[in-house]
Parts: C-alpha cells; structure tokens; sequence
C-alpha cells in the first residue's frame, strides 16, 4: 500500500516524539571513518551552568579586599587547598588539587569577553555561539566545527551532548550533534515497531514522493539517528568501563563519556553540564554540594582515562557564563557577575598551574572583575591545537592563541 504523504508527515512527528529524546536528533547520513583510533584527540567539555562563583572556587587567599568584601563568604586560607602563597582551592576539590600537583590541571583566570551580558541566558548563548555580545548567532562553536569537519562522515556522532536537549554550541548550519542520556534507552527507542514500518512504507511509497524534500529530508534524518542509535549502542559496550563511577547525574554521564571513548568511537567532542551554580542565597552549602559531586565524577573519569592509557589524548575543560560579583549579598550569596576562572585537565598539557594572574581586586568596574582574557581565545586555542581544525573559520575572525596545548 502506498503512503499518503499526510500519513508519512503524521508518522515522522510521531517517530520525532518518540524516538528522539532529546527533541531533535538532527543527523543526515554522510561517508566517512566509524572509528576513532586511539591517540586521537578528545575534547570534552565540562559546563557549570548558573554562574559558579570563581573568587571561591580559586581564592586569594592573601588578598584582604577579597575578605573585606565577603566578611561571610570568604574562605580562610586555612581551609583552602593551598596552590601558591597567593591562591588555594576550595576544599571540597581535592582531586584537582591532585592534579595540580602532578602537573595535569590548568587554570585560567579572568576569562570572559567584551561588554559583557549578565542574563543567563544571553551570556550563554555569547559562551554557546562565541559572537560578540552586541551580536546574535544562530549557530554554535562546535556546530560550524561539525559543518566544516563532518562534510563526509558516515555516522553522525562525532560530537555528543550527554543530555536531553542539544545546546547552542552544537549546532551549525548543516550539521548538529546528538543529544542523548543514555545510549540503551536511545536504542530501544530507535526499535519500535511502529519505525520499522514508517521505514518500510517510505521505501514504498518513494516514487510518489520523490519530489517532496521535507518528506526526504525527514526520513533521511530518521535513518541517520537510527543508524547511529546502532552504533552509539554497540560502542558503549564494546569496552565498558570498569572502574567505579558516583551515581550521581554527572558521575553517570562521565561513565557513558568513558566508556565511549575506551571503545574508541569516532567522537571527538563530547559536552556535559552540571548545575545550578545560582548562588544568589545561601552560596556556601550549594558551591560545595555540587563541588563534591564534581570532584568525585571528575576523580573517577581520570582515573579512569589514566588506567587506560588514555589521558595524554583527552583534554576536559570547564566554563561557566559568568562569575559572580565581588562582595556577597545580603542573603550570603553573590549577584551575577562578568569574568570567570577556567579549568583544563589533562596528560596533555604543555603549561600547568595558574596560567596567569589572580584576578585584581583593585581594579573593578562596576563592581565586577574585568576580563583579561578572551573566551574565544580559548576556543582557537583548542579548535586549531587541539582538534586540528580551522579556527579562522570556525570562530569568523583570528584570535590570540594561548599556550597551554
């Protein structure tokens, strides 16, 4: 029996709904390699989403305006996890603290970017697109990656959000990555019976419909996330990570990170997101709950990676849309502020430590920390000595390239 045109769009909005947990798998199927062999590079990101409060993530511990203006807040240096004479960490990352000791942890401070927003929302979509604050982008850093290194890939999975929904940052003009919480529960989805006959009666059906792209379109973005559904399936338990994960939320999503990567995949970005760091009242108890929870996941994915052999090839890095403002609030919590602290971790690194300056305290505007460096110039950084790509074209203008990679 043929296919009615009006049948087909109902089923696909159907088979959207069901089969696309994370709303939209947008994937078109292309030639290219399935595998990724091991020694190549792996990016994953690491998103502190709501505002992490930097000045108590990285304090200055000898810095009596950080004290005066957080006489609640402030952390005493005794507390914190020493890293210099002028800086610690705050207590609840040991595990950073490890790897600052061993030479595998970056920080870089006063990181943010011109005229700066400080909606969640805006400033993320700056963070997400890497445009200009006074600009509006429709895509994303890691989108227009996947439009200019996935023009002939086969499977499109070279970039995971381990998510429900796909952020900003994944999606370009012609290609997006694909969102997914778990890859067994994206499998059984992409099974059902009802697909294999909205398959069987496109095939059908085709001749009729041959002239009608939105109808082509729709199925060949259906067989791309179900032949991907396949592989993401197959290529989390190829290698099953052994080593013990939190059950926490981003403890789980690590361990489906790790075992994607020991599998050797052909993924080479992969985003996550922990959260809300919107401190605005009782910021202590918060910042060192989801701290904790951080410091335990990220404990057992480098682990992991190390025992593996594996650590020299991935580089993690963390961002948050902005910093908070200097002095605490009446609820002992911070406001939304502008320049951040950013952490790098991996076997990789050809600069460790801190990688610049503390913050100047002296020198505020507005009350908020002035930015020294330039996100997107993090983002050139790793795109072109990282990844290997194009980061002229990628990011739409030449940024200063950092050292640390």
């Amino acid at each position: 029996m043929l296919l009615q045109r009006r049948t087909f769009l109902k089923m696909g909005s159907l088979a959207t709904a069901s089969l696309f947990v994370p709303k939209m798998l947008q994937a078109i199927i292309r030639k290219g390699d399935e595998t990724l062999p091991a020694g190549n590079k792996v990016l994953v990101i690491l998103q502190l989403s709501g505002g992490n409060d930097g000045l108590n993530t990285v304090i200055p511990v000898r810095n009596d305006i950080y004290y005066r203006s957080r006489p609640a807040l402030g952390l005493a240096r005794e507390k914190t996890l020493s890293l210099t004479d002028e800086a610690g960490l705050h207590p609840e990352l040991t595990c950073f603290k490890s790897l600052y000791d061993e030479g595998h942890l970056g920080i870089l401070n006063s990181v943010g970017y011109p005229d700066p927003d400080r909606s969640h929302f805006r400033s993320m979509d700056i963070w997400q697109s890497a445009s200009a604050s006074s600009e509006v982008w429709q895509t994303g850093w890691l989108g227009r990656y996947l439009d200019q290194q996935c023009k002939a890939c086969d499977l499109p999975t070279q970039a995971l959000e381990i998510d429900d929904t796909l952020s900003l940052a994944l999606k370009g003009e012609l290609q997006k990555a694909i969102a997914l919480k778990d890859p067994r529960q994206l499998y059984n989805n992409s099974h059902q019976e009802y697909l294999k006959r909205l398959s069987e009666a496109y095939r059908a059906g085709h001749h009729q419909l041959e002239h009608e792209r939105p109808v082509d379109y729709l199925y060949q973005t259906m067989a791309g996330t179900l032949n991907s559904a396949d592989y993401i399936f197959e290529k989390s338990k190829a290698k099953e990570t052994t080593t013990v994960y939190p059950k926490t939320e981003l403890g789980k999503n690590l361990k489906t990170i790790a075992s994607l990567i020991l599998s050797e995949a052909n993924t080479r970005v992969y985003y996550v997101s922990v959260g809300s760091f919107d401190t605005h009242v009782g910021q202590e108890g918060q910042q060192a709950r989801l701290f904790k929870q951080i410091n335990e996941a990220v404990t057992a994915f480098t682990q992991d990676m190390k025992d593996n052999r594996r650590f020299e090839d991935v580089l993690l890095f963390t961002f948050s849309e902005f910093g908070r403002r200097v002095a605490q609030n009446a609820s002992n919590g911070t406001d939304h502020g502008t320049a951040n602290n950013m952490f790098f971790i991996g076997g990789g690194l050809k600069q460790q430590g801190l990688l610049n300056a503390l913050p100047n305290l002296e020198e505020l505007q507005d009350g908020d920390l002035k930015y020294e460096v330039d996100f997107k110039s993090v983002y050139a950084t790793v795109l072109k000595q990282w990844l290997a790509a194009d980061d002229v074209a990628i990011l739409g203008k030449e940024m200063p390239r950092l050292s640390f990679i």
